[in-house]
């Protein structure tokens, strides 16, 4: 029974909301990049898909078809990626990930709303989940800004 309390818990209202209102939720034509990731776990994709001008991200567009905790984690990305660099993206996903697995500080701003996932600490089943669109986004920048010091 407490179980069950602790995962209405989790599933909060504002996460519920997030999970509602991704934004760039649509995929881009002709992307500079695209990366796809799955948790393995849950079966939770997420697509990415971006461009990027001067090294920070110009366009941006996602699929997700995950859980309500991945759906979120996508939203709060999309509120913050325009304008970032791949650095940026690299350091987001790693306090992320260190903020879920070794009880890290929130990720620094523009990505400190990632805190309304701290109680998803406890469920590590779920943190894959949560990780994907941060890992497919810092991926495909790296890629994109790659192509361009390429050319």
């Amino acid at each position: 029974m407490a179980e069950n309390a602790d995962l209405i818990k989790l599933y909060s209202a504002r996460i519920l909301a997030l999970a509602a209102d991704i934004p760039y939720h649509a995929r881009l034509d002709a992307p500079q990049a695209s990366v796809k990731r799955r948790s393995p776990l849950c079966g939770s994709t997420v697509t990415v898909d971006l461009d990027m001008q001067d090294g920070r991200v110009s366009r941006f567009g996602q699929d997700v078809k995950a859980c309500a905790l991945g759906q979120a984690a996508a939203a709060i990305l999309g509120q913050a990626v325009i304008g970032r660099s791949a650095s940026e993206l690299a350091q987001a996903r790693d306090e992320l990930r260190a903020m879920l697995t070794q009880d890290g500080p929130i990720p620094a701003a523009p990505f400190a709303g990632y805190e309304v996932l701290l109680p998803a600490r406890e469920y590590r089943n779920r943190h894959a989940s949560i990780l994907l669109a941060l890992d497919a986004a810092a991926e495909a920048s790296a890629e994109a800004f790659a192509a361009a010091q390429a050319r």
